[in-house]
């Protein structure tokens, strides 16, 4: 795994309670970052995590808040910075499908009002609302931002129609914050294919096995995979900005 020395650095990474943003977290804070993770007010996960991390001697905040609700995600926001004392690196990780099983595109019955306002208001609104708070800070620490996107966004079909327009949409939110925030703040994505993680899509041994079959390097990412993307991004990657970066193990070749 990359390691970086991260001393004297502050990281927030929403969505860490478990998966990609946990595995972030740790590779950060065992960096030598303190880092704010931020949970679900109601997620047992998220303090069970944060003490186990502790434990180790490593530097972390707590932060819940949903991201999904406007006032929650920027009092958040600013509570970890006042917490941090600085910032360098916001990792947009809180997503959600909004199902637990995928819905074929075929099913527009099943997509709803309900479903659309979810989807949207967790994965797109929420790295915006996030991005838009933290952005005074991480200029003035020159920081970065990455965001978590999905291969749903560039062109599969992911859980849900919604799901992947959210996730097309985070592509394009990425560009313009990259162009809103220069040349202080870099901005970029990862745009994950099949990960072993406790995603809510309860995926059948039949689609997880298809996944690893169709990918060139025949294997489903593990978390800290995809963490190591997320932290070069933000502190190795001087010269990349707006962009977004498939890690799906060729998945989607």
């Amino acid at each position: 795994m990359i390691r970086y020395e991260l001393s004297g650095k502050a990281a927030i990474v929403t969505g860490a309670a478990s998966g990609i943003g946990l595995a972030t977290a740790t590779i950060l804070a065992r960096s030598g970052a303190v880092v704010a993770i931020n949970h679900l007010p109601d997620d047992p996960r998220g303090p069970d995590e944060i003490e186990k991390l502790k434990a180790e001697g490593l530097k972390i905040v707590g932060a819940p808040g949903h991201v999904g609700d406007a006032a929650q995600a920027v009092t958040m926001i600013n509570r970890a910075i006042d917490q941090l004392g600085r910032l360098d690196l916001l990792v947009n990780n809180a997503g959600t499908p909004g199902v637990t099983k995928t819905v074929d595109m075929s099913r527009l019955d099943l997509v709803t009002e309900e479903l659309w306002t979810t989807i949207l208001a967790t994965n797109l609104l929420g790295p915006f609302r996030c991005s838009k708070a933290a952005a005074p800070a991480l200029k003035a620490a020159r920081g970065a931002i990455v965001n978590t996107a999905s291969i749903a966004g560039t062109g599969s079909g992911g859980s849900s129609m919604p799901y992947g327009a959210s996730k097309a949409a985070l592509v394009n939110l990425t560009k313009n914050l990259a162009r809103g925030l220069a040349p202080e703040v870099r901005v970029n994505a990862v745009a994950p294919g099949g990960v072993n993680s406790s995603w809510q899509i309860e995926w059948t041994p039949e689609q997880r096995q298809g996944s690893i079959d169709r990918a060139l390097l025949k294997k489903r990412a593990d978390p800290a995979e995809i963490g190591d993307l997320i932290v070069y991004l933000g502190f190795g990657a001087t010269m990349v900005t707006g962009q977004t970066v498939i890690c799906d193990a060729g998945l989607t070749l």
